[in-house]
This record gives structure tokens, sequence and C-alpha cells, in this order.
């Protein structure tokens, strides 16, 4: 992701690297793509644009896949680039100026398919990136959620630079490969990657390096390279997954499961709560309770606990009580 002024090819610190997976289960999760081999290699693009050797036969195609939306982008990218070589003007009508985001609302999308046209180690790292990390999440996530994923976090990255850098215009994808990047990361956090091929890294601290790196960047001067828009993909991508999540079918259930808050259940004068009427069978549970209740207070009762107390309080003081 850079910003155009004076066409800087100084690349942001995309650590981001062909990932090296460890052969581990995922629970609940019996996809081919979950189970990969630690014998994979990656190739690894540092700044300087050299490169070391990419990777051949079946481990490289377990470590990333040709998915659909993965070969549109890839595709869609490259052709836009290919595209300003005979259209160069067609740059300034795609790149987004977060100051003139009313008068040009499309530029916040099509930004993030346009690359520095003055050299090619801009797309080639965010294209690199993408493909390595994308197949993997976009077969985990689906499709439809791996380009709303990809979509938001660039979109985010725009408008995180309206809020810091409304005045510089922006162009690349590194906000939504960020964002790819970090759905990478919290799912499998653990996974190595191999910084210019020779660091291990886990993919959990390669996220907390290249924020920390961003943060520095972007407070520091920026040094031609976007970085706001680096951070602001992470948090869309942030964001979505929490979406996600939280309205996943397990955490609904879960949600019912646990019942309603503990302080909505009444539990009323547990001072008299008779422990010789009280059956053998519960008579130790309760003793527990009220022993909690002594130690911790009220309020550290379970909605549980509280629902099962309740049953032993005198009917006429089951009533709600303010506390």
């Amino acid at each position: 992701m850079l910003p155009r002024e004076g066409w800087s090819t100084d690349q942001l610190p995309e650590l981001m690297r062909c990932p090296v997976h460890r052969k581990e289960e995922i629970p609940g999760e019996t996809r081919a793509d979950d189970f990969v081999s630690r014998r994979n290699r990656a190739c690894f693009y540092n700044d300087s644009g050299t490169t070391h050797p990419p990777m051949a036969g079946p481990a490289a195609s377990r470590a990333a896949s040709m998915t659909p939306w993965i070969r549109f982008l890839l595709a869609a990218n490259v052709g836009v680039f290919l595209l300003e070589k005979t259209a160069p003007g067609i740059v300034n009508d795609l790149a987004f100026v977060p100051a003139l985001i009313l008068q040009q609302p499309w530029t916040l999308f099509t930004y993030m398919f346009v690359h520095d046209p003055n050299g090619i180690s801009h797309i080639l790292f965010n294209m690199v990136a993408l493909y390595f990390f994308g197949g993997r999440v976009e077969s985990f996530l689906g499709s439809q959620r791996f380009i709303t994923l990809y979509l938001l976090s660039g979109v985010m990255g725009g408008l995180l630079s309206l809020v810091f850098t409304p005045n510089v215009s922006i162009i690349g994808a590194s906000g939504a490969v960020y964002g790819v990047q970090l759905a990478f990361a919290m799912q499998w956090p653990r996974d190595r990657i191999l910084i210019w091929g020779i660091v291990p890294a886990e993919a959990r601290w390669l996220v907390v390096g290249t924020t920390v790196l961003s943060l520095f960047g972007g407070f520091s001067g920026g040094g031609g390279v976007a970085h706001f828009a680096h951070l602001g993909g992470y948090v869309g991508a942030y964001l979505y997954l929490k979406w996600i999540e939280h309205r996943a079918p397990v955490k609904q259930w879960q949600r019912k499961v646990k019942g309603p808050p503990p302080s909505t259940v009444p539990v009323g004068d547990w001072k008299r709560v008779d422990l010789n009427k009280v059956h053998e069978a519960n008579r130790e549970e309760v003793n527990r309770i009220l022993d909690k209740i002594n130690a911790k207070g009220l309020n550290s009762l379970t909605t549980q606990e509280r629902t099962f107390l309740q049953h032993f309080v005198p009917r006429d003081d089951a009533s709600p009580q303010v506390q």
C-alpha cells in the first residue's frame, strides 16, 4: 500500500511470507486443507525484491490453493496493473484521496486494485501474500465471507487513513491483504512463517510485529507507505471475524444454555434457608453455595447457583430484593 506522492517504491515491511504449517488437526474441522505437513516450504520475498526458491510438488499445493476469489483477485489486480501501463491516467481516477471521499466515493473500493506503475515490487509482494495466505483462509471461511472480509479490510484501511492522513492519495491492496493475514493468524496462530526464508516466526507474532512497525511508521511520518491503511485492514478484519464468531450457531446455543444474567435471578432472603429441611441429596450443594455467599458475597453466584438456591428459600421470602 503506497501513497502516490513521488511514487515511492519503498515497500512496507511486508513480513507476510509463505506459511510453513505444522501438521495438526483443527478441532471440529475435517477438511483436507487443515492437515499440512511440516515438510512444506514456501517462497519468500524481501523488500529488495530478491527471491528464494519457490515450492514445488504436492507440498506447494497443500500450503496454498487457487480458490475462486483468490483467482479472481489475482487476475483483477494484474489486469488493472497492465491497464496502468497502457493508460497511466487511470491511476488518478481509481486512487483514493480520503479528503475527497464525498466527491469520489467509488475510490474507497477501487484504490485497492491499483498499484505503483513504476515498478513491480508493490503488486508482487501483495499478490504473493494474498496467494499464500488467502487460499487457506477462503477454504476455511467460505467464499462469500472471504470476499466480505477482504473488501471490508480494504475499506476500513481507507477510512482509518481518512482520520490520520486525509490529504494523501492511497493505492494498493495491502490493507485488504493485511486483513487476510490477520484471519490466518487468528485461525492458525502457531503456524510458522519463515521471514526472508530464514527467521521462523509464528503467525500471531507476525501480526504483532507488523502492527508495531505500522504504528511506528504511521506516527513517524510514513516514509512513502500508507501505514494507517495497513492498521485499518487489521481493524476491519478483526471486527468482522468477531461478528462472525458472535453469530455462529454454537455461540448462540451457548448463550441460550448460559441463561439470563445472574443479577436478574431473584434469590430472596437466603439467610433464612433451613438446612434441616433440605434433603440430604441437596444439602452439600446448598452448604457450598451458602459458604460462597459468606466468603464472596451474593453477587459471586452464577445464574445456575442462584436458581438452585432459590428452591430452598421459604416461598414467602422468594421475591426479588434490592441489593
